[in-house]
């Protein structure tokens, strides 16, 4: 069996310790955050359906990028049990497929969409925005959004360069994540309710004790030794990013969220 060199670098480093110690620390704050805070939590009140002048119901439309497995897979099926219309994306259309019959087995009233995005390609995202409107247009919906859920991404443990030029997991996990959400904002201003954005991102950005920004810090390194420690501040850099588009949006004269949710 062959050995990844890469990875065993990775492993026996020093930022892979020292960021594996901040990361269990995190994950217990993290923890004790969310139970402490839950019990004061106010319940939010249910999407009301309305009806559209055809007198057909109208239901929300959910986008959920990464959905064919996981924290995914398990937001598609609560989303589809609510009564949204979910519109599952990933790179794999057999995965996409089969995730749409298992959810159909259990609830057979669901209504969902399969589109076929990846998001390590600038090229991929344009053309899913387009098939998107598209399917709008052709299926007479409101041309809006309620929700989406920037859930995809993949772990790496070494560089590799997407057709764009960046590294493959930085760009498949946030540099995507903001051009889809940049191209699908439009349609979440034009909810007639309020519109939600959730971002599903590590924290490992709070293991970050200096930040230099670098114009690179998204380009090709040929340094795999750095790459756990670059990987978190990216990470870093993407979270003040978004942050930075939430405030944008809190500036609207209609109300939006634009929510934020730590995984892994």
């Amino acid at each position: 069996m062959a050995i990844d060199r890469a990875a065993m670098r990775m492993i026996f480093s020093c930022q892979f310790w020292r960021m594996a110690i901040c990361w269990t620390f995190a994950l217990l704050f993290s923890y004790l955050r969310f139970h402490l805070r839950g019990r004061c939590l106010t319940q939010h009140p249910r999407f009301r359906f309305s009806l559209d002048p055809g007198g057909k119901i109208r239901r929300p439309i959910c986008i959920i990028t990464g959905a064919t497995s996981g924290l995914g897979e398990a937001t598609a099926r609560a989303m589809a049990a609510e009564g949204y219309h979910v519109v599952v994306a990933g790179r794999c259309s057999e995965k996409l497929d089969k995730i749409i019959q298992d959810i159909m087995k259990g609830n057979e009233s669901a209504h969902l969409n399969a589109f076929q995005v990846d998001l390590s390609s600038f090229h991929s995202i344009l053309k899913f925005e387009r098939s998107f409107k598209q399917w709008l247009l052709d299926s007479n919906l409101d041309p809006s959004v309620q929700l989406l859920i920037n859930n995809a991404g993949i772990l790496a443990t070494s560089f590799k360069v997407s057709a764009d030029g960046y590294d493959k997991m930085m760009q498949t996990n946030y540099l995507g994540a903001f051009a889809l959400t940049n191209l699908l904002l439009p349609l979440l201003k034009k909810s007639p309710v309020p519109s939600r954005i959730v971002n599903i991102t590590p924290f490992t950005h709070r293991c970050v004790t200096n930040l230099k920004l670098d114009c690179n810090i998204f380009s090709h390194s040929s340094s795999s030794e750095k790459y756990p420690l670059l990987m978190s501040m990216r990470i870093l850099s993407c979270v003040c990013c978004f942050s930075h588009m939430n405030s944008i949006v809190a500036c609207m004269k209609k109300t939006h969220y634009l929510t934020y949710r730590s995984s892994q």
